[in-house]
């Protein structure tokens, strides 16, 4: 029976990736920082199960360096790597469509003014089509920082509050019931035409809850409007060849659901697991189950929060085993992430990092994974190892990983003294 599971830790960087500085982003390392934050407060980070997957050993590939507090396992339960990105954003559509083999290389559509951000053709476009007395915003901004300052004149208004930021992206957050859920996304769709010209790669309907900015809070009723990809994915590949892929949390609207087969949401990293867990108990022959853990960039990177960060990795890692106890000899177990959000960066955006590919099952021996010793120079190396598991035709990018054999004991043993 052939079956895959995999899990993107959204956001989860090993260390800035080969062109960081075109993107500002030079010396970014959303592990390396969250391990030093740790250390440096006497409470190093404790990952045990990834680390026994090859984590730090991705992240020495990445760096040339160990984290700072962990003590690299001697011996390895998975393959691992170190995965560079070659689509030409630091965005969830790109990271996650070069995941499943089809790279954005591309220029997306931005709106790089920080203050009134958008054209107002398109405003007014946007206002008259949706009936609105009216937008607020106009610029970039954090989520939760635009509805403290902006969510109470929503409110009496009855404005909603567009605002963007250095990704591909349009936002939009109005209450759910003095605003209304159902128009919210009525408004998304609208906006998503009008916003076709611009090569905008996602409108995001940011809903939320309170009365007050003390009060306010977003709920898991978002919802991504994205573009289709330009060529078919893994994902639609496999779904049109007679298999199935179930999408938990977020993935079928990345892929603007092309290609998956079941829509299964949960909202928060536990329920996200719990659906996890049963779709593998529901996957049959054929079958990729996907897990977008957003939280990780959602609450903790944008936030610029490492300790939360670390607190929830150390969560996700606790419940690891339960993932593992489910795997069957055949299965493909792949744990990675999209782009980088170091949440000790300047800013509150994503950062251009490496990202670590960990991989158990299938018959791999625990190795560097990949032609070049645990380097792969794009995130398309995993679409095409899916397209070999599955026994699909081959992806335009990207090598397949799996049948490259092991290079001996020394390629999976920890080196503390490099």
């Amino acid at each position: 029976m052939t079956r895959a599971i995999l899990l993107v830790l959204d956001s989860f960087g090993i260390g800035n990736a080969p062109d960081a500085a075109a993107f500002g982003d030079a010396g970014a390392d959303t592990l390396g920082h969250i391990a030093h934050h740790r250390a440096a407060a006497g409470r190093p980070l404790a990952l045990p199960h990834l680390a026994s997957l090859g984590l730090y050993h991705a992240h020495h590939l990445a760096t040339g360096e160990w984290a700072e507090g962990i003590t690299p396992p001697e011996t390895l339960d998975g393959a691992y790597a170190a995965a560079a990105e070659i689509s030409s954003g630091k965005d969830t559509p790109s990271g996650h469509w070069e995941i499943a083999g089809v790279p954005a290389l591309f220029e997306w559509g931005y709106f790089p003014d920080k203050t009134q951000s958008f054209p107002p053709d398109l405003l007014e476009a946007l206002i008259e089509q949706a009936k609105l007395p009216g937008v607020l915003g106009n610029c970039h901004a954090s989520g939760m920082p635009i509805l403290e300052a902006l969510g109470e004149a929503h409110i009496a208004s009855g404005k909603p509050i567009v605002y963007t930021s250095a990704d591909s992206v349009f936002q939009i957050a109005a209450h759910e019931t003095h605003f209304g859920l159902d128009r919210l996304y009525a408004l998304c769709e609208i906006a998503r035409e009008l916003l076709m010209p611009y090569n905008i790669g996602r409108v995001i309907a940011r809903p939320f809850v309170g009365e007050t900015p003390d009060t306010f809070e977003r709920t898991g009723n978002r919802r991504d409007y994205a573009i289709e990809p330009p060529t078919p994915t893994v994902l639609q590949k496999l779904h049109d060849d007679g298999g199935k892929v179930l999408g938990v949390g977020k993935i079928g609207d990345i892929y603007a659901h092309c290609g998956v087969s079941n829509v299964i949401k949960a909202h928060g990293h536990d329920a996200l697991f719990d659906a996890t867990l049963e779709a593998i108990d529901e996957a049959g022959d054929r079958t990729l189950v996907m897990t977008n853990f957003v939280d990780f960039d959602t609450l903790y990177g944008h936030r610029r929060d490492p300790n939360g960060y670390a607190e929830a990795l150390e969560a996700f890692d606790r419940r690891l085993p339960e993932v593992l106890a489910k795997l069957r000899p055949d299965d493909l177990l792949i744990l990675t992430a999209d782009h980088g959000n170091d949440p000790t960066w300047t800013g509150t955006d994503h950062t251009r990092e490496q990202v670590p590919v960990l991989a158990s099952g299938a018959g791999l021996a625990p190795r560097p994974l990949g032609h070049d010793d645990g380097h792969l120079v794009t995130f398309a190396d995993i679409g095409q190892s899916l397209a070999t598991h599955f026994g699909l035709s081959p992806m335009a990018h990207g090598s397949d990983f799996l049948d490259v054999a092991p290079t001996g004991p020394s390629s999976h043993a920890s080196t503390t003294g490099d």
